[in-house]
């Protein structure tokens, strides 16, 4: 006889994510909002469902889980890390093979960075990497113009509050001057909105390119601008015990 949690079905919430539905989070709204049914009656928040027997419907559409996918992708300048935005010229998401099931990208990259983009299907894991106590480290390689002094690496490392928000750099690194620019390397764990370019604006240097090398134990590796690959059981296994 099992007496696992299984025996008893899964919690809605986490079946809606395993079905593409987005974050935990995300799912828990839909059924708040009464928009989800088990057999045909609207679901509670925190009930279990046996998704191989239970009838489960969002706004009336049957839904049924997804196979599990995780990918990484390399976003070039010009996209948009968003699933749907009628305002965008290009999509980051329209990269990916078009037999894929429906996923969404774990944190961003804003349309003019470049660089490694995960996405996945399990709102699950999503949502664990996304939340900032987890402070996953991501390295970013930063081309500026002008020339980063060692006092400007010390400050960015120490810490600064601009517009009443405190933003650091974990570490910087491996500066390397070419005439009237720099490139080197920044980690950060933060992960405020535009944070690298906030904070190197406010040192007076605009930065001229942004490219995502790693998040966590992922990196970017030899992919090229626009191309993908799924991500390996090691690297599964990593970011499972970093959520």
């Amino acid at each position: 006889m099992k007496t696992s949690d299984e025996s008893i079905g899964v919690r809605l919430q986490r079946f809606l994510a395993s079905a593409g539905l987005g974050s935990r989070r995300a799912c828990e709204q839909l059924i708040v909002a009464g928009r989800v049914r088990v057999n045909g009656r609207v679901a509670a928040l925190g009930s279990r469902v046996q998704p191989t027997a239970d009838r489960i419907t969002l706004n009336g559409r049957p839904l049924s889980t997804q196979r599990l996918t995780y990918g990484a992708l390399y976003k070039p300048v010009g996209y948009t890390c968003s699933n749907r935005d009628r305002h965008a010229e290009k999509l980051a998401i329209e990269l990916l093979p078009k037999d894929w099931p429906r996923v969404f990208s774990i944190g961003r990259l804003d349309r003019d960075s470049e660089g490694l983009l995960l996405v996945t299907n399990d709102g699950e894991l999503a949502q664990k990497l996304a939340h900032p106590r987890h402070k996953i480290p991501k390295t970013y390689e930063v081309g500026i113009r002008g020339s980063l002094t060692a006092a400007e690496m010390e400050r960015l490392q120490k810490g600064m509050t601009i517009g009443g928000e405190r933003m650091v750099a974990d570490r910087v690194f491996g500066v390397r001057p070419a005439g009237e620019t720099s490139t080197f390397q920044m980690v950060l764990s933060q992960g405020k909105k535009r944070q690298i370019r906030v904070m190197l604006a406010e040192l007076g240097h605009e930065v001229i390119r942004l490219k995502r090398l790693s998040i966590g134990p992922i990196n970017l590796g030899d992919l090229k601008p626009g191309k993908w690959r799924l991500l390996n059981d090691q690297e599964l296994a990593k970011l499972s015990r970093m959520g």
